[in-house]
């Protein structure tokens, strides 16, 4: 609440005041204090007037209308009356001897009513100035009254009565109070049946305790309200609403209470406004607002809502409190007097005055003040006061008009403070309705007419720089218009809408609407403009673009008062319309494909007196009652805020929300944004709405991107194939296409520079009707391409007769299409034929060179029954098995025998062979039936009827037909062949005959070899029972093994005579193997042993048994102890592949491998290798193999002799000089010197005794662990003492730099030695697995097998 102005007088000071509001327009007030005057101001605080009276003023009311001011004074018996419209002040004589106490004018018309001092009254009609003088009505002073509207005056005294008068002053009721009664009111008590007496309840205030309730039509029954006493004296109360009052107390207190009969005694609402003191009430139904005041305070309340307190008002300079509390009739201004003497009026409520250019509002903040604001750009508010309360207010894009009446005062916005400059005043030629403005010019609607003028030139200037409008004024009254930067535009009665070019005030164009045109509203450009009409219909019009028509805006409320356009830049297109409570969003959709349309987007609920000035960017800025504006976000624009989801929604309710913004996006044409919202969180479905809504609007490049998101490849190839059209109608004409919308798509096309495209289209829909015609007027030579088309489609669909016609219609007879052609030369011979027409159809079926077309037409003919043709028809097309069908249907066995090396269908060779058989001739059937592929009967044939065993065992064994199989052992069987019945009883799947069959001949050897592995637990067990029974422990074991019974199988393998013993040993221990039961193994060991028959078994079993036992560790002991045998035997291969076998086998299961079994496996390959370098002629490799074999001689016990002599021959030849001495020594033994063979015994002989010593140096290289320098034939490194992996090629130790491996054993070999090796040997040294040299690659890093520790498990 803003102050407006205080009024405080000298006179006045200390005394509280009396004063009052002019009735119905408020324009002035009267003010009464202790002097003997009534001062009365306007409504702005400017003194208007006084008036000087004998006495101090005891009473004043302004007549119904505020036209006249009575005023009455003590100590004097005139009544002065004063007239606002003429300022004149005039007085009656009373014609009472007494003084005056009380005056009220009459709510209906000019009676004056005036009590006095000792209770006369005096009714006073002002028109007729006829006096009533009613003598005696009260016995002492009256005090209050009041006027009802059926002209009745209750009027109370402080004689403690109340009376009810008529207009000439008769008493009709009266009535005595318990006490003294003050401020009286006439009102309707609420009651359930609305009662058709009006104002017939007298309120009435009693003692300041009792509220008093007075029905004059029934005076027995008054009704009297008493209150808490903790609230005090009644101050003041005001009846509002449907028969509502609201009560002051002294203490502070705000009640209201309802009169209804039901309800009453209850207060509805209880308040401590005030905390020491109320003074008084006041209740403006205008704004529909209640106040109150006390202490220094004003508190003001909705009445719709009494909790919410609008606003409260401080004034902290009125110490000694405030006083009385009154409302102008319109609810504009407030006034409150205090204490002390002065009056403080507030402005409640203000004319809602507005208006906008571009983003700049103009609005009305107080009586006299319009603020300038662009909260857009961000500019300063500028406050301008103006000289009178404007009734309209215009913005320029420089300048600000308002104005009341005929006047109009013109100012300019500038940047020097304070921001305006007033440029001048303007009469017109009558009252403004309106006034528009434009950087130059102002245009002011009057009486009809629009008058143009500059704002800012010379006054000559103006004289010539002003026109009015319509020049002619048969042209019709102008009812609205308005102004762009280069157009007037202006609506009349007649329903003209006529646009004005400013520059030089010529028409440029006129639109001629049906009915008169009330508003008009155009853009920022002037392009478009939106006008209501006198039936309230809304339209968007174009006046720059001839062709577009006038389209009436959808769902148009007929409250709408208002249009604005939306001022940011890129929303050109987008207005709302608006009424008091609800805004209403269109949009333009200026470049679809169904052409220019509008839409309504949706409305936002707009706050009660709340004017849209501007909008930018789907914020609204209004203007409110209080003088402020407010900003409302459009519902339809929610999408710009994008704060779609709040932690508390569900997933439904964020995609609704999701689908709603995307749709209010898409209405609004705001692609991008809705583009944006489907990639942050949309689904398929809403990828598929903007692409949908981009095809629409012709969006091509963002629908690509949109349809390429959603992975539809198919559309994005289609539009990327019309991106480069520029063809407007043949582009949207696609894009119909694309949607669908094919009528359209059509009659775009049409109106496009590429016609031919709306057959395209119908003939890949398959409308051959629409095809047709359109092919009939864009070209006529496809017709007959049309019509072969459209009879495929009719025979299709069953219409032969049209499909006929037009097969006919499609012929050419042009040797360019003769496959067209024959195309239709075959519809007609199909066609005829299901017409009924055989002969032709059949003659131009042969004669057509097509085979498929003889095929359709037999089949035809055979749906027909007509078989003879049929089948002729599809013997000349070569369908020889159709052919040969449907001769079988006619019997005709002849014409098939001759068909049938043709024939590939089983089916009909059967039916042939079933005809043959039956006719005797069994050598065809069976023939027929081998065709036919029927095993069964042909093995039937062959042994019942042709006797040819062979050839049915021959097709039973390649077929392995069941039935065929049991067939043949019945055969057998006859001929006592048992072997043979078993065996064809288990190939037709009949073991349990076989088995009985081979019980009862002692065939079950046989059995058991051809049941083989098809065999069930329970026929390997009957098997080994059957065995058992006959004491063949071998295969009786064998059977328990299978079926998996190990322990039964074991005790027989082990019962096995010695002669199967190899066989059964073998047997026990596989089946122990898969056993994995210990009691067994332990057995089978007893008996290895030879614990159990005192005779050891080989070594090898034992072996054999723990490796399949997967005891590695116990094998690998075992493989050792068999190796080391071997050895001592001299099998030295046998001994080096039995460890060679084992040191894989415990890699695999990545076991270490005990340092024996590998020296022992490195002794026995250095000896290996002796031989292939002997014969290979590398003496010096030969000769260090056989130096490290010869230091391990006690490993070879059963050829020291040979191989010391070998040592002692290679190291000659090597030049180990010393070395050969040193063995040829060793030789000179006695255990060893007989055996020398005698060829080289005296060699050997004459070395000893003349020895040379002299030795070839041996090379050294680095050991590959740590790199120091050893002997190439070292195998233990002296600084790192590491085992070194030995060269399986060479037995040298390992190098880093020449590391290969073997790629089937993976044992190293140096790479250059290897190759050499492979140059004369084929295969591995240590696998003896055949090798190449390009299967050996060199390894570059060779870590991996230089782990020092070997995996254990």
């Amino acid at each position: 609440m803003k102050s407006v102005f205080i009024l405080a007088d000298k006179a006045w000071a200390g005394s509280t005041l009396l004063y009052k509001w002019q009735k119905t327009l408020g324009n002035y007030i009267a003010v009464a204090g202790q002097d003997n005057s009534v001062k009365i101001f306007d409504r702005h605080g400017h003194k208007w007037t006084e008036l000087n009276l004998p006495g101090r003023c005891v009473g004043m009311d302004w007549d119904k209308d505020g036209d006249i001011l009575a005023v009455i004074a003590a100590k004097s018996s005139f009544i002065y009356l004063w007239d606002a419209s003429v300022n004149k002040t005039s007085q009656i004589d009373s014609g009472m001897r007494d003084h005056m106490s009380f005056i009220l004018w009459s709510k209906l018309g000019p009676l004056l009513a005036v009590g006095t001092v000792k209770g006369n009254l005096l009714i006073y009609n002002q028109q007729t100035s006829r006096k009533i003088p009613v003598l005696g009505k009260h016995t002492k002073k009256i005090t209050c009254g009041c006027w009802s509207v059926q002209n009745l005056l209750a009027l109370g005294s402080e004689d403690n009565t109340l009376s009810v008068s008529n207009h000439e002053g008769d008493t009709i009721r009266q009535t005595t109070l318990r006490g003294e009664p003050a401020e009286m009111h006439f009102s309707v008590v609420k009651t359930d049946e609305r009662s058709g007496q009006g104002e017939s309840t007298v309120s009435v205030s009693v003692e300041k305790k009792i509220l008093m309730l007075f029905n004059i039509n029934d005076p027995d029954n008054r009704i009297e309200l008493t209150f808490q006493r903790h609230y005090g004296n009644i101050v003041s109360y005001r009846w509002y609403g449907d028969g509502y009052i609201l009560i002051g107390f002294s203490q502070g207190y705000f009640v209201v209470i309802s009169t209804h009969i039901r309800e009453i005694g209850h207060e509805l609402y209880q308040a401590h406004n005030h905390n020491h003191s109320l003074n008084s009430v006041a209740i403006s139904a205008a704004l529909n607002k209640a106040a109150s005041c006390g202490d220094n305070s004003i508190k003001i309340h909705e009445l719709s809502e009494l909790k919410d307190i609008n606003s409260v008002v401080r004034l902290d300079d009125e110490t000694k409190g405030l006083d009385q509390l009154n409302w102008t009739d319109d609810g504009q201004l407030l006034a409150v007097s205090t204490q002390k003497g002065t009056l403080h009026v507030f402005l409640t409520k203000l004319p809602i005055l507005g208006g906008s250019f571009g983003t700049r509002l103009a609005y009305l903040t107080s009586l006299l003040e319009v603020t300038v604001s662009n909260q857009v750009e961000g500019e300063r508010p500028v406050a301008i006061e103006v000289e009178v309360e404007p009734t309209f207010i215009a913005m320029g894009p420089y300048h600000v008009a308002v104005g009341m009446n005929n006047r109009a005062w013109f100012y300019a916005l500038v940047d020097q403070e304070p921001g305006f400059n007033k440029l001048k005043d303007i009469e017109y030629l009558g009252t403004i309705a309106s006034m528009c403005l434009n950087s130059d010019y102002a245009a002011a609607l009057f009486e009809g007419k629009v008058q143009l003028h500059m704002i800012e030139g010379k006054d000559q200037e103006e004289k010539k720089q002003m026109k009015l409008f319509p020049d002619d004024d048969r042209k019709g009254r102008i009812l609205c218009h308005a102004l762009t930067a280069d157009f007037l535009y202006y609506g009349t009665d007649s329903g003209n809408v006529v646009c004005v070019l400013v520059e030089d005030w010529e028409t440029v164009n006129s639109y001629s609407h049906s009915v008169g045109v009330r508003k008009v509203f155009p853009d920022l450009n002037g392009t478009r403009l939106v006008f209501i009409d006198d039936k309230n219909g809304g339209f968007l019009l174009s006046p720059a673009n001839a062709t577009d028509s006038c389209y009436e805006l959808p769902n148009f409320s007929p409250t709408i008062t208002g249009v604005l356009w939306d001022n940011w830049h890129a929303d050109r297109g987008v207005f709302v319309a608006y009424d008091d409570d609800k805004v209403y969003t269109y949009a333009l959709h200026k470049t679809t494909i169904y052409g220019p349309r509008v839409v309504l987007v949706g409305s936002t609920a707009l706050l009660f007196s709340q004017k849209p000035l501007l909008l930018h960017n789907g914020e609204l800025t209004c203007q409110t009652a209080s003088g402020k504006t407010s900003e409302v976000a459009l519902s339809t624009h929610s999408f710009l805020k994008n704060s779609t989801s709040t932690s508390t929604d569900t997933l439904p309710e964020l995609s609704t929300q999701l689908g709603t913004q995307l749709t209010q996006a898409l209405m609004l044409k705001r692609f991008h944004e809705a583009w944006g919202m489907c990639k942050s969180a949309g689904s398929n479905t809403d990828l598929a709405e903007v692409g949908k809504a981009c095809l629409v609007h012709m969006e091509v490049e963002l629908a690509i991107e949109v349809y390429r998101m959603s992975g539809n490849v198919g559309m994005v190839l289609s539009l990327q194939g019309i991106q480069g059209i520029e063809d407007m109608n043949l582009r949207a004409g696609h894009l119909a296409m694309f949607l669908g919308d094919y009528n359209l798509a059509q009659d775009l096309y049409l109106s496009s520079g590429c016609p031919i495209a709306a057959l395209e289209m119908r003939r890949d829909l398959l409308h051959w009707d629409s095809a047709l015609m359109l092919a009939k007027r864009l070209a006529k030579d496809q017709i007959p391409f049309i019509s072969k088309e459209y009879a495929v489609h009719l025979e299709f669909t069953g219409d032969y007769v049209n499909a006929l016609a037009h097969y006919e219609k499609g012929m050419t007879h042009n040797n360019e299409f003769q496959e067209h052609d024959e195309a239709c030369k075959a519809g007609v011979a199909r066609m005829s034929i299901r017409m009924g027409d055989i002969r032709r159809g059949a003659a131009q079926a042969i004669q057509h060179p097509s085979r498929l077309l003889k095929k359709e037409c037999g089949a035809i003919l055979e749906s027909m029954k007509q078989f003879s043709e049929a089948a002729q028809l599809y013997e000349k097309g070569q369908y020889y098995d159709k052919a040969a069908s449907v001769y079988i249907r006619c019997k005709n066995w002849a014409k098939v025998g001759e068909l049938l090396p043709h024939v590939f269908s089983p089916k009909i060779h059967l039916q042939y062979a079933k005809a043959k058989e039956a006719d005797g001739k069994y050598k065809d059937a069976a023939q027929a039936y081998e065709s036919a592929k029927d095993w069964d009967n042909v093995i039937r044939v062959l042994l019942d009827h042709l006797y040819n065993t062979e050839e049915a065992v021959r097709i039973v064994r390649e077929t392995q037909s069941i039935e065929g199989a049991k067939m043949v052992a019945r055969f057998f069987l006859g001929l006592s062949d048992y072997g043979s019945a078993i065996h064809f009883l288990v190939l037709s799947q009949c073991n349990d005959e076989a088995f009985q069959l081979a019980q009862q001949h002692g065939q079950m050897e046989v059995y058991a070899d051809i049941i083989g592995p098809e065999a069930t637990q329970e026929d390997y067990q009957s098997i080994a029972l059957y065995f058992e029974g006959e004491k063949k422990h071998l295969q009786a074991g064998k059977f328990f093994q299978k079926c998996g019974q190990f322990s039964r199988a074991l005790k027989h393998f082990l019962k096995c005579p010695n002669t199967d013993d190899n066989l059964a040993v073998e047997m026990a221990i596989e089946t122990v193997g898969q056993a994995k039961d210990s009691s067994l193994t332990n057995q089978l060991i007893d008996y290895l042993m030879g614990e159990s028959d005192g005779m050891p078994k080989d070594a090898k079993y034992l072996f054999r048994l723990y490796m399949a036992l997967q005891q590695y560790r116990e094998a690998a002991r075992t493989a050792i102890i068999i190796a080391r045998e071997e050895q001592c035997a001299g099998n030295y291969r046998n001994a080096h592949d039995v460890l060679f076998s084992m040191y894989t086998e415990l890699q695999a299961q990545m076991i270490k491998i005990p340092a024996e079994m590998a020296t022992n496996l490195m002794i026995l390959h250095s000896y290996l290798l002796v031989k292939i370098h002997v014969k290979r002629g590398d003496h010096l490799k030969g000769a260090r193999m056989l130096i490290r074999v010869s230091n391990n001689i006690s490993k070879f016990p059963a050829h020291v002799v040979p191989i010391l002599t070998s040592a002692v021959i290679e190291c000659h030849r090597a030049g180990l000089k010393n070395s050969a001495f040193s063995f040829a020594a060793m030789l000179m033994r006695p255990e060893y010197r007989n055996e020398i063979d005698p060829k080289y015994r005296k060699k050997i002989e004459a070395m000893v005794r003349r020895p040379d010593t002299s030795e070839l140096e041996e090379e050294t290289t680095p050991c590959p662990f740590c790199g120091f320098q050893l002997a190439q034939n070292e195998l233990l490194c002296i600084s790192c003492k590491n085992n070194l992996p030995y060269c399986i090629a060479t037995g040298r130790h390992m190098l880093k730099e020449d590391w290969s491996v073997c790629p089937h054993c993976e044992f190293p070999a140096l790479y250059s030695q290897f190759l050499l090796l492979l140059e004369t040997e084929t295969v591995c040294p240590m696998c003896s697995e055949t090798l190449g040299v390009k299967q050996v690659k060199k390894i570059s890093d060779c870590s991996k097998y230089l782990q020092t520790d070997e995996p254990d498990q």
